[in-house]
């Protein structure tokens, strides 16, 4: 399965446990509530530059990284002029705090992931699909952090630029595991290991309050299916996202059963139909994403409109076809997923 297009193609420290202990023994002499003041600081003192001390280590010590293909990445510190050449990497590396020198298609980024921003300061190196060598070059970058949805030829060329961090673009075994180890083997190139634990605890919050937010709406176990689409010469074409796709995980782990039964393929779950193929899904919850950057992707609200077999379908007839926020990347990383799940919360408690 090529890359996805547009849409054709997240104990008490010591200080407190001093706070804890004075509040308990506001009858000790002085001196001894002195004492153990003084302890506290120490320790947390003593925490603090035992914390520095890892930050430092991790920000300038050589690494040896093994990335999907296999093979062995060496750097002299973390990187810090790092380029991107496909989304998901890229919004890794923005929520790690790191902003790519280089970015592939900057513009279709913008316009398919405002749910991480990317800043004016990050230069175009070409499409995804071939990501110019000369324009990354030009850049100096550290790193260059790339998918395997890239040709084995193309990645070569990079290597002979930098140093080429190469990912595994998505796993439909796994689909939410290869999204973390993704953010992972980034955060440890990049010295910001720190910062991917916290966006990974920010998710597994986010999944676990939409699983109380919907239960509490009755919409636990509701029928739900997601897709995409687009228009290429009056013709709509529809994308199901199976179990197996990222989104379709994020959907069950909040609590909502996928109404797709076809199957995905084995990377990214993703499946194929025609407007007929939404005959089978019966009475369900449907959602999509769109953008207004793209017209050809938003053929639920409009290509459609006339189309008899759509307007008679159940959940069009019912009001329960969802158009979620746009710059929502469908196969982003965790900012992304949990703006994601914020989205539907809000659309199936309305």
């Amino acid at each position: 399965m090529a890359r996805p297009e547009r849409p054709r193609t997240a104990g008490p420290t010591a200080a407190a446990a001093g706070t804890g202990a004075r509040r308990r023994s506001a009858r000790r002499p002085l001196r001894t509530a002195a004492a153990a003041t003084v302890t506290a600081l120490v320790l947390t003192a003593c925490g603090a530059a035992g914390a520095g001390d890892a930050d430092a280590k991790e920000h300038s010590e050589p690494l040896t990284l093994t990335d999907a293909s296999g093979a062995k990445v060496e750097l002299g510190r973390p990187a810090k002029r790092v380029v991107g050449t496909e989304w998901n990497a890229v919004e890794s590396l923005l929520s790690l705090g790191v902003e790519p020198v280089g970015v592939a298609d900057v513009k279709g980024y913008k316009t398919w992931n405002s749910a991480v921003p990317l800043k004016n300061g990050s230069k175009d190196i070409g499409t995804r699909e071939a990501p110019d060598t000369k324009a990354v070059a030009a850049l100096k970058p550290d790193l260059i952090v790339a998918t395997d949805d890239l040709p084995p030829a193309t990645v070569e060329r990079l290597r002979g630029v930098a140093p080429v961090l190469e990912l595994k673009s998505a796993d439909a075994a796994d689909p939410i595991g290869q999204m973390t180890r993704n953010l992972d083997l980034i955060a440890r190139a990049t010295g910001t290991t720190r910062k991917a634990d916290t966006l990974k605890k920010e998710f597994e919050a986010k999944i676990g309050e939409a699983r109380k937010a919907l239960a509490g709406a009755g919409r636990a176990g509701a029928a739900y299916a997601f897709a995409d689409g687009y228009v290429v010469s009056r013709q709509v074409f529809i994308r199901p996202y199976t179990s197996a796709s990222l989104i379709g995980a994020v959907n069950e782990r909040i609590g909502l059963v996928n109404a797709w039964t076809v199957k995905g393929d084995p990377s990214y779950g993703l499946a194929a139909a025609g407007v007929e193929g939404l005959t089978q899904l019966g009475d369900v919850e449907f959602a999509y994403i769109g953008s207004d950057g793209d017209k050809d992707s938003t053929p639920f609200a409009g290509a459609l409109d006339e189309d008899p077999v759509w307007t008679s379908l159940p959940f069009v007839k019912n009001g329960n076809v969802h158009r979620l926020p746009d710059g929502i990347w469908m196969f982003g990383g965790p900012e992304s997923m949990g703006k994601y799940i914020d989205s539907v919360v809000q659309a199936l408690r309305n």
